[in-house]
């Protein structure tokens, strides 16, 4: 009998997709369960319009990425900081500070999101990356300078 998966299954298939399974799993197990729907020619149109709606789905998200991206590059970045006598931070800026900052300008972006090597411990000029959508990337400038 062949069935749509409504969720992963392991050994038998990934949500979505339409797999070949033995008659007493699909009736007993599946189907019962709610783990699969049998495959008709009614399933099969949903199953199609259900993938249609999440590609656009995505598509939208990525637009909104790409437009906040757009955004993010245009703006400059300053961060007051203590420093010593050497112009050396008392503390290093991280991806936190970073946010908390970018939040002060109106952007809620995580901290997860941005992406730094290792905190930023001197005075200058830095461009940042922040990782919008897995196919979006936008760098910033941070200035950081003197209090």
């Amino acid at each position: 009998m062949e069935v749509i998966l409504n969720q992963d299954i392991d050994r038998v298939g990934k949500t979505g997709s339409i797999v070949k399974v033995k008659d007493g799993f699909a009736r007993n197990f599946l189907i019962p369960n709610g783990l699969a729907v049998p495959l008709t020619p009614t399933n099969l149109k949903k199953l199609e319009q259900e993938k249609l709606r999440k590609l656009l789905q995505l598509d939208k998200i990525k637009k909104e990425a790409e437009e906040l991206k757009g955004q993010l590059e245009r703006l400059s970045l300053t961060i007051p900081v203590l420093t010593h006598e050497e112009d050396k931070l008392y503390a290093g800026i991280t991806s936190l500070d970073l946010a908390n900052a970018l939040k002060e300008e109106g952007f809620n972006i995580d901290k997860n999101s941005i992406i730094l090597d290792e905190p930023l411990k001197s005075l200058g000029i830095y461009e940042v990356s922040i990782n919008l959508h897995p196919e979006v990337l936008a760098k910033i400038k941070v200035w950081v300078v003197k209090k």
